[in-house]
């Protein structure tokens, strides 16, 4: 008993540990967005990772409007779009249906690469491979493939 207290208690702190640097980004990315931004309120954070890591702060303007804004790693860039300029979450499963037969629908997040703002849809197809669709947050078109991992 006491030897699975103390590896519980080992496995909790690592856990622990290994969560700070992403609670730092977070708080980071936050005050950036507050201070950067016509983001008053937030609501969510995500960060992604593809050919470039990004962090995605989604809140509210003075007004009340929806805005997501996309920091960049080193927090040189940030790009802010209305979230009423760009495809939902189910609009970006809609497509993917369009053009695959996703079985399972693992992840959806929002992202950016090249400078582009996108949805990455990561889902399993029929054979249990992983597959990865990314999308173009405000239009909708489809910019990358990733298939049958």
């Amino acid at each position: 008993m006491v030897l699975f207290l103390t590896i519980s208690s080992l496995l909790s702190y690592t856990y622990i540990q290994a969560l700070k640097p992403l609670k730092g980004s977070e708080k980071e990315a936050i005050k950036i967005a507050l201070a950067e931004t016509n983001l008053v309120s937030i609501d969510d954070f995500e960060e992604y990772h593809g050919l470039e890591s990004v962090f995605v702060v989604k809140g509210k303007s003075k007004s009340g409007e929806s805005l997501i804004a996309w920091i960049s790693e080193d927090k040189k860039e940030i790009t802010v779009k209305k979230e009423a300029d760009g495809i939902t979450a189910k609009d970006a499963i809609k497509k993917v249906k369009q053009f695959s037969e996703p079985t399972k629908i693992m992840d959806i997040r929002l992202g950016m690469e090249k400078g582009i703002p996108l949805w990455e849809i990561y889902y399993l197809s029929d054979s249990n491979l992983i597959n990865y669709y990314h999308l173009d947050f405000e239009t909708g078109e489809w910019l990358k493939k990733i298939e049958n991992l």
